[in-house]
């Protein structure tokens, strides 16, 4: 019966509202009859954000555990009679996709946690066209999909950074922070970190400057600040590193950022790029202290990129937070294949920086919409009152960086819109990197933006709305039980043809039939 359910729900899929409630219960499965019931709002306002926005559970636990995944929960439904505004940090992070592929091939079950929905869409190429003149384009589409209640419409917000100037890159001054403890030992982690960084000191120009940081028991500097064009000693110096004794992640980073201050090109490209398993556990191992030490580079206009490797002893919470901080992006590498799209493929087109504390609100029209829900960036959240303050952090966005937000939406009964009615508006919020200076673009959803049934949605629209609920039953969420891994597969091998045809898709694909006897 499910199986047939699905089918018909992946041919047409009607747009439908709902009756106006405050409580968004979950339903039984895809395309059930338990949709979302809105009930008479709370008498109490709630929280302008109510959701966790820090790390506080995760990293309370000092010496870390053998694998620590922040717990954050899951985004509630809420009434837009109560808080019509939606604010988050824009965020490029990518791990959590990786990392759960890499425990995949190798046959086990990822922890809930390390699941965060964000990060696997934002894994994919949206096809998003760059702006013309502006630093941002913004762009939005919607519709049904099978894998929502027939009450609920997803929302795709999507944001496109312009493409590097075609004009030569600024120079930059990059500080390789490498973990030689000999947990990098396993797994053949240090070679594949070493791999990965040669491939990207290959890019590397004359006027590019580079230094390397190893760090175990205690940091020193294995290469001065050295021009990018000397790639005999890069290369020496990146394979005299072996796997050594503890890990003494905050030495590292003092000498990383004390480095990178010395080789500082004023109104160029500056880094940190950290790589490690995150198993700290001699030193300072207070992750507050390590905070402060990326915040203080951050404050330099030095941003971090931190990288993951290996599985069995990992501190994924550490590694997000560190990148959060430094206003950078946290990517995880499992083969030479994703080295080469984070070190070649992204970290050298998109060195040049086009935002900084970069924050979208949306604000949703109560008249067309009873209740929303954002699916991940649990812990990015903005209080809507602090949109426009310079004390809450958003993300730095790279050239051609692109970022998606995906939304379950109810939509009111009774609600007649023309084409032309308003359903939210998209407000984007930045810092520009030369200026300093706070910028805003906006942009309306309309009633006509939203396609009429899921087959004649946009391919990307539809891979989205797969990887998200791919994510969302791995991690458990409540907002749909009762459809598992096989009801998956059914709706990935329905869907496959009308995906974009890319290697990344077809892995994805792949996945999932690997997983299909989870239950």
């Amino acid at each position: 019966m499910r199986r047939a359910l699905l089918c018909c729900a992946l041919l047409a899929v009607s747009v439908v509202g709902c009756s106006s409630s405050a409580t968004f219960p979950p339903y039984s499965g895809p395309n059930g009859n338990n949709a979302p019931i809105i009930s008479t709002p709370a008498a109490s306002a709630p929280e302008a954000h109510p959701w966790p926005t820090a790390f506080a559970q995760a990293t309370s636990q000092i010496p870390y555990p053998p694998v620590v995944f922040p717990s954050l929960g899951t985004n509630p439904y809420v009434d837009t009679t109560q808080d019509h505004l939606s604010t988050f940090g824009l965020d490029v992070d990518t791990a959590s996709y990786t990392v759960v592929r890499n425990y995949v091939a190798q046959g086990m079950r990822p922890n809930s946690d390390s699941v965060r929905p964000e990060e696997w869409v934002n894994y994919f190429d949206q096809g998003y066209a760059a702006p013309e003149t502006d630093a941002f384009a913004i762009h939005t589409d919607g519709g049904p999909t099978p894998f929502l209640s027939e009450s609920e419409v997803l929302l795709r917000v999507g944001i496109k950074a312009r493409d590097a100037y075609s004009g030569q890159r600024p120079p930059a001054a990059l500080t390789f922070v490498i973990d030689v403890s000999g947990s990098m030992g396993g797994e053949g982690r240090l070679e594949l970190v070493k791999q990965s960084l040669a491939l990207l000191a290959e890019q590397l120009r004359s006027d590019d400057r580079l230094a390397i940081v190893a760090f175990s028991t205690d940091a020193r500097t294995v290469l001065e600040s050295t021009r990018g064009s000397d790639r005999n000693a890069i290369l020496n110096a990146l394979s005299q590193l072996q796997p050594e004794n503890s890990t003494n992640t905050e030495a590292g980073l003092r000498l990383g950022y004390e480095l990178e201050r010395g080789q500082f090109i004023e109104g160029g490209i500056d880094r940190v790029i950290l790589a490690t398993d995150g198993v700290a556990n001699v030193g300072n191992t207070d992750p507050n202290v390590m905070l402060d030490e990326v915040g203080s580079g951050t404050s330099s206009n030095i941003q971090m990129v931190a990288v993951g490797v290996g599985t069995g002893n990992y501190n994924d919470a550490l590694l997000e937070q560190l990148a959060d901080k430094g206003e950078g992006y946290y990517a995880f590498i499992d083969s030479m294949d994703e080295a080469h799209r984070v070190f070649v493929d992204r970290l050298m087109t998109t060195l040049d920086t086009v935002a900084l504390d970069a924050k979208a609100q949306i604000d949703f029209d109560p008249q067309a919409v009873a209740g929303y829900r954002l699916i991940g960036y649990e812990d990015r959240g903005v209080p809507d009152q602090s949109f426009r303050s310079s004390s809450s952090t958003g993300g730095a966005i790279g050239a051609g960086h692109q970022v998606t937000a995906l939304y379950a939406l109810v939509l009111r009964t009774g609600w007649d819109g023309s084409g032309n009615a308003r359903i939210a508006t998209v407000t984007l919020r930045w810092t520009d990197p030369s200026s300093h200076r706070a910028t805003e673009m906006a942009q309306d959803f309309y009633r006509a933006d939203l396609t009429r049934s899921f087959s004649a949605a946009d391919p990307h629209f539809k891979l989205d709305s797969l990887v998200a609920a791919t994510a969302e039953v791995l991690r458990n969420s409540p907002w749909i039980p009762g459809y598992g891994v096989h009801d998956l597969q059914i709706a990935a091998i329905q869907l496959a043809p009308q995906l974009p045809q890319t290697a990344e898709v077809r892995d994805f694909v792949n996945m999932i039939d690997q997983i299909k006897d989870w239950g």
